[in-house]
């Protein structure tokens, strides 16, 4: 961009913010005058751009927390910094042998922020709504949460499932005593921070709840600004928020004050292939067309595999701030290495597809099969700047083995009936691995977003279904790592090659140099807020 609009950016974001936080007045126990955000942050307040504002609201129950703190409500157990399972409102948990029933003891001195106490009906409550609902949080697993004493809850499930544990991880507990159809937007829970004031599409202000039961949070108050990515890079220039999130084009700038947290996350993007040929005449239950000739024949999809260049479009697209990505879950304890190839090799995948009958017969420079030309369209979500990047990098890779990609960026209600008969950049990235099932488990083929590509192999199934009825998420990993490749066969590029994953992308944060936010987590994909998980011990070092 150049200098006059940096300027006007400039003056944008310092005015936006200056009309946003007014109105930030003191809390619920405060004066409530009226009084400006210091400009350089302090142990009282900071804040912070990073996005992740809720439109549903702020209950678990819906799908609130699944991609990082929830905030303001407890959960049962979370990841520490190196994604290992601890305690959190639980005490202890354990698992029958059938695997059938979850019994959880909770801590006796946990309060919700209005000063009720904490009890395991409030447990059974949330995970019984949750799975009511039909929310975002899958908790279809559940027959029923039952009471055992004021501590102790069991969570009887229908099946075995190793990923329930990660329903205790990210599911938030709500008050049965105050739950209905307000909540979201009123939050009451017993998590480290309380909602104080929520401007719809401008300001979250949250502040320090004095009844957690954990060590006091070292911020008072925290102002979550929702502003575009230049406001918000704008604004932290101009001294008014201490922590941003910037995407990879301007990660690479300076900001005086701030130092750049380059985190590495499992945030992917990847192109997914229609699996069926479209000859099949298959449609979903909305009647949206199913499958592509093209990319029905494992010869194009791993040729794509191992013509695309990774690292180039790391260090192009993303300005080297994030990875290569061979699979959905690179870098995560249950990513099996050895499915991983050595790409950037046009000669190989021309090999591939002549092995399997594609030739130009034409001299077009466009292979030929049976009638069909060697050419499929990719489509991304035309707000979507990097992911155009990444489908105009990938399609130029092909274009030298003969495969022709036409991109197209389209608005997301243009995508969804489309996604299922073409070329889609798809984003994902969870510690959960039910999304791996999700992905490419041929039941999860619903006609939505899971396995949008209808991918099915039985042997894959079998494997998915061995990983989820696991007794334990460490029994589960054997099985998940083989889903990927056991040496003969998987759903990633040396097997069935139902995607070509791509890169996973850093995320990238400016933080003032006063804020010490200690030690941070592999991040998930980017809704919520994932650089929040450790956000109670976050400290002000600059007096």
């Amino acid at each position: 961009m150049g200098k006059r609009k940096q300027i006007l950016l400039g003056s944008l974001g310092t005015a936006l913010l200056g009309a946003v936080l007014v109105g930030c007045g003191a809390g619920p126990t405060g004066s409530g005058a009226e009084e400006p955000a210091s400009r350089t942050g302090s142990a009282q307040q900071i804040v912070l751009a990073i996005a992740g504002e809720s439109e549903e609201g702020y209950d678990p129950t819906l799908g609130w927390g699944r991609y990082g703190s929830p905030l303001f409500q407890s959960t049962l157990l979370k990841r520490d910094a190196d994604l290992n399972i601890i305690n959190d409102l639980a005490t202890d948990y354990r698992v029958s042998e059938d695997g059938l029933t979850w019994t959880v003891t909770i801590r006796d001195d946990a309060i919700f922020s209005d000063g009720e106490p904490v009890t395991a009906s409030d447990v059974a409550y949330t995970f019984n709504q949750a799975a009511a609902s039909g929310g975002l949080t899958d908790v279809t697993i559940l027959e029923e949460a039952v009471v055992i004493d004021d501590t102790t809850v069991e969570l009887r499930l229908n099946e075995p499932q190793s990923t329930f544990v990660n329903r205790l991880i990210t599911l938030g507990i709500v008050p049965e005593h105050a739950h209905g159809p307000e909540y979201a937007r009123n939050p009451i829970g017993s998590g480290p921070y309380q909602m104080v004031q929520w401007d719809e599409g401008q300001q979250l202000i949250v502040e320090a709840n004095p009844n957690y039961y954990g060590e006091s949070a070292g911020i008072d108050r925290l102002v979550f600004l929702f502003v575009e990515e230049d406001a918000a890079f704008a604004a932290a220039k101009a001294g008014e928020a201490q922590v941003v999130s910037v995407p990879q084009a301007l990660a690479v700038q300076t900001i005086e004050g701030m130092t750049l947290y380059d985190v590495t996350s499992v945030d992917n993007r990847g192109l997914m292939f229609p699996f069926l040929p479209a000859s099949a005449g298959e449609t979903t239950p909305d009647g949206d067309p199913i499958g592509h000739d093209v990319t029905a024949d494992p010869a194009i999809r791993q040729a794509v595999n191992y013509a695309i260049d990774r690292q180039a479009l790391v260090d192009g697209v993303l300005e080297g701030y994030g990875s290569v990505a061979f699979g959905p879950v690179s870098g995560l304890a249950w990513e099996e290495p050895s499915a991983a190839i050595e790409d950037a090799q046009p000669e190989q995948a021309q090999e591939i597809l002549a092995a399997g009958g594609w030739t130009d017969s034409n001299g077009d420079g466009v292979l030929e099969k049976d009638g069909l030309t060697a050419e499929f369209t990719i489509l991304y979500p035309a707000s979507d700047s990097t992911r155009q990047a990444l489908a105009l990098a990938t399609a130029a890779m092909l274009k030298p083995v003969g495969i022709q990609a036409n991109v197209e960026g389209k608005s997301w209600d243009e995508i969804e009936p489309a996604m299922h008969s073409n070329v889609v950049v798809f984003g994902w990235g969870s510690h959960d691995q039910t999304e791996m099932y999700n992905l490419y488990h041929s039941q999860a083929a619903q006609g939505d977003f899971y396995n949008a590509g209808y991918y099915a192999n039985q042997a894959i199934d079998n494997t998915l279904d061995l990983a989820m009825g696991a007794s334990s998420e460490a029994e589960a990993i054997a099985f998940w790592k083989a889903a990927q490749w056991d040496g003969d066969t998987g759903f990633t590029a040396k097997g069935d090659a139902a995607w070509a994953w791509l890169v996973n992308l850093d995320h990238t944060y400016f933080v003032s140099d006063c804020l010490d936010i200690g030690q941070l987590q592999v991040e998930p994909h980017g809704h919520g807020w994932p650089i929040t998980a450790n956000i109670a011990g976050w400290e002000w070092t600059c007096s």
